[in-house]
């Protein structure tokens, strides 16, 4: 029986800004947009939102991140940190009796290098908790999930808290069956310490909104993997 907790990403692990920019031609992950746009919000990722970038960007105008087209770059990677921790929890949230801080929701999408949505991709994700401390003895605010057979993802957790020296971010491993591991960071919009961080890249930016008394991101990933990625054995 398969365990509840990854045991590491592995080679065959399951389903593991801000400047103006000129607009780009139509690619088939815009067609792909356009097509589960037109699909009620209720059957899309539990409701939430439905792709990265198909609503008014939150600070300033955000490029799709990233722009999988024919020349362009997957999502770029970032150091992984001192706090990583392999064997997460299964779970798509975070969120756990007494958790305090702002509510936030990041959904979005991981395609290959064509564009093509990719199903059973794991996202390992670990954060800070309200008061910008990690759990090193346990798994808070630590888990990993899969994307769907459309290759969305949703995560709930909270608004991560500033670490000394960084702005707030969010980690996040990320890896089709059989694919590379892309080690990664996403950041928020507006932060004034995303001037001075030295690890932020703008490229990393996630779309993030106000929802109620929290908080609505998303983003979508582009793996270096040609086409859809193969199902996972056994």
């Amino acid at each position: 029986m398969e365990d509840d907790r990854s045991q590491g990403l592995r080679p065959d692990a399951a389903p593991d800004g801000g400047a103006d920019r000129p607009a780009r031609p139509i690619s088939r992950k815009n067609v792909l947009r356009a097509a589960v746009a037109a699909v009620p919000a209720t059957m899309l990722l539990g409701g939430g939102v439905a792709l990265a970038r198909d609503h008014k960007p939150s600070h300033g105008t955000l490029a799709p991140t990233p722009y999988c087209d024919d020349g362009d770059d997957p999502t770029p990677p970032q150091i992984e940190g001192p706090y990583f921790k392999p064997n997460s929890p299964l779970r798509d949230s975070l969120v756990e009796p007494g958790t305090q801080g702002t509510p936030l929701t990041v959904s979005g999408f991981v395609f290959g290098l064509s564009c093509t949505p990719l199903a059973h991709v794991l996202l390992d994700w670990w954060q800070a908790d309200d008061d910008g401390a990690y759990d090193n003895t346990g798994f808070r605010f630590r888990g990993h999930q899969f994307t769907d057979a459309r290759g969305a993802f949703t995560l709930t957790t909270i608004v991560p808290g500033l670490y000394p020296g960084r702005t707030r971010h969010l980690h996040v491993k990320v890896q089709a069956p059989g694919g590379p591991i892309l080690t990664t960071q996403l950041y928020f919009p507006g932060e004034p310490r995303n001037n001075t961080d030295p690890i932020f890249d703008p490229a990393l930016l996630m779309n993030v909104r106000d929802a109620g008394g929290g908080k609505e991101a998303t983003f979508d990933f582009a793996l270096q993997v040609s086409g859809a990625a193969p199902r996972p054995r056994g």
